[in-house]
């Protein structure tokens, strides 16, 4: 039968102590660009990251990224699979990889029907697959085609469209599996969701043991092995490792409607999802739970119209305690520990040069006690400006 190998997309989280805590638990890593590679580099000098361990490489690759992923190969990391996003990229493999590489393909999936676009900017239409195998990699001794990725922008969800592309990559890896004999792996990519609200409700259990069925049942169908199956889950994996601690400094009324609480920071630059991509968070009072609730609009610091939060997930308003009597009101936002950093750009210049806050990293040791430690100072007038070029 086949394996499951849980890969860790680095994309959601490169921070060092994050990367260190995901390799104590028998995790595989998959990159997005060039400087991923850096990142395994000092994983690996500090002994966290041994050779055999599997790196999936994906996305569209530069010259310097294709280069950095053969040089890993030639050093002797052995179960590096470049993923090839496009028919070309095989070439620059083809010349800098010394000895005998594993590839894998990524199948172009279909947008789901209300997107922009009918089809993926990302990997390879899926009725090219079989004849560029053929004429490509076939009868090339160098390359063994090892994986077929693919990956679903909605994640991995219990409806039509997602059952009919897992149903039509699965069908062109047994197409494949027939005249490729070293391909021996499928990667569904990533997509689980993280609870952001306390009304989440998602079955795990179903979806996974669905997920195998269907692999399994269309490899008994067309009588070839089962594959191993690979995933990568980023939120899934950090998501709920984060929170955003913010205090309501003031409170508006603009209208006999619309009373605005005030945060010490904006949501654009701390929480950059939910402006950009209408992303909700787990989001709750931190003290004053016995006050009287009020509906309330969230407002950052920027000079912007949109950097507000104003709606949970499961109704359209946000509720909080009344902030009365003197003491300050503090929210947090959980489960943010994906992307966020990330996106806002960690360290750089922020929009009305709103600082980044404080950084606290909380563990326990091991003897199971909370430890705190202070990660970053809230970012400093002086840092920006030297990035600025003011000297």
């Amino acid at each position: 039968g086949g394996k499951y190998y849980y890969c860790y997309c680095t994309k959601s989280s490169h921070f060092s102590h994050i990367l260190e805590e995901v390799l104590r638990n028998d995790v595989h890593l998959e990159t997005s660009y060039a400087y991923d590679i850096n990142i395994i580099r000092k994983l690996y000098e500090k002994g966290l990251f041994d050779k055999s361990r599997f790196i999936i490489c994906n996305g569209f690759k530069t010259r310097t990224y294709t280069s950095k992923i053969a040089a890993l190969i030639n050093d002797g990391f052995e179960n590096v699979i470049p993923v090839l996003d496009n028919m070309s990229e095989i070439d620059a493999y083809q010349r800098t990889v010394r000895g005998t590489c594993n590839i894998g393909i990524r199948i172009a999936a279909e947008e789901e029907p209300t997107f922009e676009f009918y089809t993926s900017r990302l990997g390879i239409r899926w009725r090219d697959i079989l004849e560029y195998y053929v004429q490509k990699i076939h009868t090339n001794k160098k390359f063994r085609l090892k994986m077929l990725h693919f990956f679903i922008n909605t994640g991995i969800r219990d409806n039509a469209y997602y059952w009919s592309e897992l149903n039509k990559t699965l069908n062109v890896y047994c197409q494949l599996r027939k005249i490729c004999p070293t391909l021996d792996s499928i990667n569904i990519g990533g997509g689980f969701p993280i609870k952001n609200s306390l009304g989440f409700d998602y079955d795990y259990d179903y979806m996974i043991k669905e997920v195998v069925l269907q692999i399994k049942n269309a490899c008994k169908k067309n009588k070839i092995p089962v594959p191993n199956i690979f995933t990568e889950f980023g939120s899934y994996t950090v998501g709920e490792s984060g929170a955003n601690l913010y205090k309501v400094i003031a409170q508006k009324q603009q209208n006999d409607a619309e009373l605005w609480y005030m945060i010490d920071s904006s949501f654009i630059t701390t929480l950059p999802d939910t402006w950009g991509i209408g992303q909700r968070f787990l989001m709750l009072p931190i003290n004053k739970w016995n006050e009287d609730y009020q509906k309330v609009n969230l407002g950052g610091l920027t000079c912007d119209s949109h950097d507000y939060y104003n709606s949970e997930v499961h109704i359209n308003q946000v509720f909080l305690p009344k902030n009365n009597n003197g003491e300050p009101l503090y929210i947090g936002f959980f489960h943010t520990g994906a992307y966020q950093d990330q996106l806002s750009g960690y360290g750089g210049i922020k929009h009305c040069l709103i600082p980044a806050p404080k950084v606290v990293l909380i563990d326990r040791d091991n003897n199971g006690v909370l430890r705190d430690r202070l990660f970053a100072k809230q970012q400093s007038s002086a840092s920006m400006l030297k990035l600025l070029g003011y000297k």
